[in-house]
């Protein structure tokens, strides 16, 4: 009572309620790739609630400390006031390690689930016209999460996390002109600076973190104000969204993947060791742990440094030192090409409508090849940050081992890339449903004439006046139609299993009734006449059975109606009762 009172109370000040029942209302596809940016937010959600318990805990200063604790090989150690309370709150601190390591998974997931979620949004031009500003969005928060994991892996002031530090301050120093200042400016100081651990701390803690909420904010609210795209499917257009509403079902759905999300999470920070950083030992700058490798959301970088040759050039008198091109130049190239990617590709097709349906990858083997080619670039990267443990595990020179992983980061992409442009193709042009049915009829079909694209005339010229297709002819699925009596009937069948799904109003003609079958599932321009459905078969053993379930209610009505006439007859015999 006292609740109802109370929102009726600010709904009468604030009149929310129109605008909550829009959002509730609100229709959500089911696919599961869906739930991929909902397992990143939930990440996000449990760095936060970690993190704010670590902070209670964590001294983020470079003063002198003498570690007491428990773990005997520090006890009486002269550290940092940071890895001293690292190592506190990872062996004196209840449920300490438990939260550690938990927070540590968690970023790593929340990166992982980020760089997933691009990689499904590229792939099915996601990122077309209306969302090329959630496009940049996306890419913004991938850069912050990445300079706040490497942050939050930094503030420790252990031996691995201080070499990877000062790796990446010689990256920046390597920038021409401004590399020196920016790093100074950065650390406050010379590295190793005493400012450098609580300016890490602030940024890791404060402003990358405001940052980040107010990113996903405005994610999303584009979402919810857009409309949200989907998969071509039956009955799926352009103009309408097939799902679930987000009350009450999609809510629950998303209240359990949160759920699923932190019992994974915090199994893992229970159970899997991540960043023993007792095991390294504070940092000393004289000092190098070997072998180093940094988590795999940065590993690209390393593998970048360590592959490429120590080559140095001066330009108009400025020295560019080694680092900077693997560093710097391929990384910058790499988001820079992220954030222009949606424009570029619609400067190439020329193509300016809105797109809420999306594409099946097949469709665009150009987008394909370079997204498959950038793939194998970076996975080969971040195996060569691992070169010392290849060699080590092969037992052959770590040179040898960079001789090779030289040669195949160049051609590996290259030949991935051209393989999946090739079978992108095949799979468009040919009737294929999947890759494993492709045949050399199919394969023979790369090197002719392409299809033009959607809403472009066979000469590339925009076709202003053609309607708008949601999708093209989908292989396996088909329309079907077939005369009873004088009239015209048709179905729907595709789908996992062939499933049918027959119409509900009769055509007086076969135009008539294959127009009306194509508006129902627009895109499916495969009609066939098949004959009338065949009628279902029932089985002996389910004849039977009906036949017992309708003998026994039919006795057992029976039953209750004699019963019933006998029932009054009962009362009228009761002594003192008077006749009827």
């Amino acid at each position: 009572m006292i609740l109802d009172r109370l929102a009726r109370a600010v709904d009468d000040r604030l009149r929310l309620s129109p605008i909550t029942r829009r959002a509730l209302a609100k229709v959500f596809p089911d696919h599961w790739s869906f739930m991929l940016g909902e397992i990143a937010l939930y990440s996000f959600i449990a760095l936060i609630l970690t993190g704010v318990y670590l902070t209670f805990f964590f001294d983020a200063s470079s003063a002198d400390r003498v570690y007491r604790g428990s773990y005997a090989p520090l006890d009486g150690s002269t550290t940092s006031a940071a890895y001293a309370s690292t190592v506190r709150l990872s062996w004196d601190v209840r449920a300490g390690l438990l939260i550690r390591q938990t927070h540590h998974w968690a970023a790593v997931v929340f990166v992982a689930a980020i760089v997933v979620h691009l990689i499904r949004i590229f792939f099915t031009g996601a990122f077309r016209k209306p969302r090329e500003l959630n496009w940049l969005v996306g890419v913004t928060m991938l850069t912050l999460a990445l300079a706040n994991g490497f942050t939050g892996y930094s503030m420790p002031d252990d031996l691995l996390s201080g070499v990877g530090l000062r790796i990446i301050v010689s990256v920046v120093q390597s920038i021409p002109l401004v590399g020196s200042w920016l790093a100074f400016l950065g650390l406050g100081g010379e590295f190793p600076s005493d400012e450098m651990i609580p300016r890490l701390f602030v940024s890791h803690v404060l402003l990358v973190p405001a940052v980040l909420v107010a990113l996903i904010s405005v994610h999303l609210a584009m979402v919810v104000r857009q409309k949200h795209s989907q998969f071509p499917g039956p009955g799926r257009t352009e103009h309408n969204v097939v799902g679930s509403v987000f009350w009450p079902s999609y809510t629950l759905r998303s209240l359990a993947l949160f759920a699923w999300v932190l019992a994974v999470l915090f199994a893992l920070g229970g159970l899997v060791q991540i960043n023993p950083v007792w095991l390294y030992g504070p940092f000393s700058p004289a000092e190098a742990t070997s072998p180093a490798q940094p988590d795999w959301y940065v590993a690209w970088g390393d593998g970048a440094l360590r592959l490429f040759p120590a080559w140095e050039v001066r330009i108009g008198g400025y020295l560019v030192p080694a680092p900077f091109i693997p560093g710097v130049v391929i990384g910058g190239v790499t988001f820079l090409a992220l954030y222009a990617w949606p424009f570029l590709e619609r400067l190439r097709s020329r193509d300016r409508r809105q797109h809420h349906l999306l594409d099946r990858p097949r469709d665009h083997p150009v987008r394909m090849g370079v997204g498959v080619a950038a793939l194998t670039f970076y996975g080969v990267l971040v195996v060569a940050a691992g070169d010392d443990i290849i060699a080590r595990l092969l037992r052959v020179s770590v040179y040898d081992v960079l001789s090779v992983l030289r040669v195949v980061v160049l051609v590996l992409p290259l030949l991935t890339g051209l393989l999946a442009f090739l079978l992108a193709r095949a799979l468009s042009r040919g009737d294929a449903a999947r890759l494993g049915e492709l045949t050399r009829a199919d394969l023979a079909t790369v090197r002719g004439p392409g299809r033009p694209p959607a809403g472009r005339g066979a000469h590339g010229e925009e076709d202003v006046d053609e309607p708008e297709q949601p999708a093209r002819d989908r292989p396996g699925e088909r329309i079907e139609l077939w005369p009873d009596g004088e009239v015209w009937r048709w179905r729907y069948r595709g789908g996992p299993g062939g499933v049918a799904i027959l119409g509900n109003r009769a055509a007086l003609t076969e135009q008539e009734a294959s127009a009306a079958a194509q508006l129902a599932y627009p895109g499916v321009d495969r009609v066939v006449v098949p004959g009338p459905p065949r009628p279902r078969q029932v089985g002996k053993v389910r004849t039977l059975l009906r036949r017992g379930a309708d003998l026994a209610m039919g006795a057992s009505l029976l039953v209750a109606a004699l019963r019933q006439r006998r029932a009054p007859r009962r009362g009228a015999d009761r002594p003192g009762r008077p006749p009827p």
